[in-house]
């Protein structure tokens, strides 16, 4: 196990090597759960607020993608803190001082740039505002280095076999994809720039895989990929990219933040799709 970018006392992320790596990096940029000390977040603020938008567990669901020949690379920090999965660029004028009168992405004017303004829960992450300092060293110390992880990975697997695949794990509220009447929606939805960021054949090969499940799967919406599958879905390249969000009520209580009575049946099924999805590789 390698860790990677400091931030204080704390490694921002870390990186599982596989034993035998092959074409596929798995990363997990959301489930980390640590909170440094500089954040300075509102003190009145829940935990349960602050920790609303985290992928949590998502880092243990994909665990089992090291013994086929994945490398994982693991967000460790909690997304209120810096969102791994944003542009660097998409600062939040306002929460950040001295970035002008330009709301910046429709992300980031909603509260959720780079370094988001508003928890998942939709609730005030700061009483304070921070300044343009503050914002780029946290994302110099955070961002940074983990992305660089990335494409270290990613470049050497593609020296290695001709070829690169990212596959971008993520979960999703329950509420994000209800239909009408509070009836569930998808419990998988794959996200590939709407066919721009990988082949077919491996949108293909994933869908397959989870109904196989018995799971709904939909494609791309409403998550058609976030920066990390945009920037590093380059089939034309030998890079491709594809992200993952699976419904959490599959597998936990988002009110409790604890493993539901599915999260036996998920953690199978995920590293069946995995299994599946990585044969030959190691």
């Amino acid at each position: 196990m390698t860790l990677g970018g400091d931030s204080r006392d704390q490694a921002s992320f870390t990186v599982v090597e596989a034993t035998a790596a092959g074409r596929f990096v798995f990363a997990s940029p959301h489930s980390g759960d640590l909170y440094p000390a500089d954040m300075g977040a509102d003190p009145d603020l829940s935990q349960a607020s602050l920790r609303s938008a985290e992928d949590a567990l998502v880092d243990q669901l994909i665990a089992p993608g090291t013994d086929s020949g994945a490398v994982l690379v693991l967000g460790r920090l909690g997304r209120a803190y810096v969102d791994l999965n944003r542009d660097p660029a998409d600062l939040d004028p306002l929460l950040i001082e001295g970035l002008g009168d330009s709301p910046g992405s429709a992300r980031t004017a909603a509260g959720y740039g780079v370094i988001p303004r508003l928890g998942g829960d939709g609730k005030t992450l700061y009483r304070r505002r921070l300044t343009l300092e503050e914002a780029r060293e946290r994302i110099a110390r955070v961002h940074a280095p983990y992305h660089a992880a990335i494409g270290e990975r990613m470049r050497a697997a593609r020296a290695r076999h001709g070829g690169a695949v990212l596959v971008d794990w993520h979960s999703m509220p329950a509420r994000a994809t209800q239909g009408s009447g509070g009836a569930r929606g998808p419990d998988v939805v794959l996200g590939d720039r709407h066919g721009a960021s990988c082949e077919a054949e491996l949108t293909r090969r994933l869908r397959r895989a989870f109904e196989a499940l018995g799971w709904r799967v939909a494609l791309n919406q409403p998550y058609a990929g976030g920066w990390t599958t945009q920037s590093w879905g380059r089939p034309e390249e030998g890079f491709q990219a594809i992200q993952i969000e699976l419904n959490r009520a599959l597998y936990f209580d988002e009110a409790a933040r604890t493993p539901s009575a599915g999260w036996s049946r998920t953690q199978k099924g995920v590293a069946r799709v995995i299994a599946g999805l990585l044969a030959g590789e190691a």
